[in-house]
C-alpha cells in the first residue's frame, strides 16, 4: 500500500490549536511520500509565516487506512 499524505491548511481560532475555520481550508495535495508532503507543507507554511492564524499540516493518510494493532475481517473465500 502507497504511504499516502494529505497537506492542507486554513485560519486557525488559536495558533495554538488546530480548530480550523472550514471555510478557510485549503487543501494543497495528497502526496505518495513524507519528502513530497514536506516541501509541499513547507512551501505553504513559509508564505504564511507572517499570519500567526494560518496553519498547515500533514496528515498521514496511510495510517487512517491501515491503522497499525487494527485487524480487519478476513474476507470470504471465492
Amino acid at each position: 500500500m502507497s504511504k499516502l499524505h494529505l497537506v492542507f491548511g486554513g485560519r486557525v481560532k488559536d495558533p495554538r490549536g488546530l480548530d480550523f475555520d472550514m471555510s478557510t481550508i485549503d487543501l494543497v495535495g495528497i502526496y505518495d511520500s513524507y519528502a513530497a508532503a514536506e516541501d509541499a507543507w513547507r512551501g505553504k507554511a513559509q508564505g504564511s509565516v507572517d499570519d500567526a492564524e494560518m496553519k498547515y499540516v500533514v496528515v498521514h493518510l496511510h495510517r487512517l487506512l491501515e491503522p497499525e494493532g487494527i485487524s480487519r475481517p478476513k474476507q470470504p473465500a471465492s
